[in-house]
């Protein structure tokens, strides 16, 4: 007499099983992937050339003087120099055109956090943490690009580097999950 086979053993529970799994591992690994690789932006901006004329990062970001976001450089920040220069590039063509339409360049956030993380760039500009130290160097990046490996355990490690004796208060998980 046979005996039964229990469910979990049956092959089509183990098939079920193995097409989950890879459809987790797929999703997990594409979510990844999407994280590293910069968007498209309407304008390539030259981050390289604006740095290395000496604009400060806060010109065009000032967000991080007083809140927790750096925010983007609205079409009027951007066309309050460039219109004083000829539109012969096909990217001041376009910042032209949205200047003239009246319309905002659409610029797509490269360095997102989780919903779940509450990043704040207000404190790290008062402690004195450049730019670099989280962005790189973007001074020779044209587009800007996530960096990789960013993640709780990246921050973690530089905050115990950069104020030891403020370890139990920057390693405090509701500093920054709230």
């Amino acid at each position: 007499m046979n005996k039964p086979v229990p469910w979990w053993m049956q092959p089509w529970v183990r098939i079920t099983g193995g097409i989950l799994v890879l459809i987790l591992l797929g999703g997990a690994v594409g979510g990844i992937y999407m994280t590293q690789i910069p968007p498209e932006q309407p304008i390539q901006f030259p981050h390289n050339f604006h740095v290395g004329a000496g604009i400060p990062c806060a010109y065009c970001h000032p967000g991080v003087q007083w809140g927790p976001v750096a925010g983007l450089p609205t079409t009027s920040k951007c066309w309050g120099c460039h219109q004083q220069i000829p539109q012969d590039k096909p990217e001041l063509i376009k910042l032209a055109n949205y200047a003239k339409n009246n319309q905002e360049i659409p610029w797509v956030p490269v360095f997102i956090q989780p919903d779940f993380v509450h990043f704040n760039h207000r404190p790290h500009i008062a402690a004195g943490v450049a730019c670099q130290t989280c962005h790189g160097d973007i001074s020779k990046e044209t587009v800007a690009k996530p960096i990789a490996g960013e993640n709780m355990g990246w921050c973690l490690g530089c905050h115990a580097k950069q104020a030891p004796e403020k370890w139990t208060h920057l390693s405090d998980c509701s500093l920054c999950h709230y």
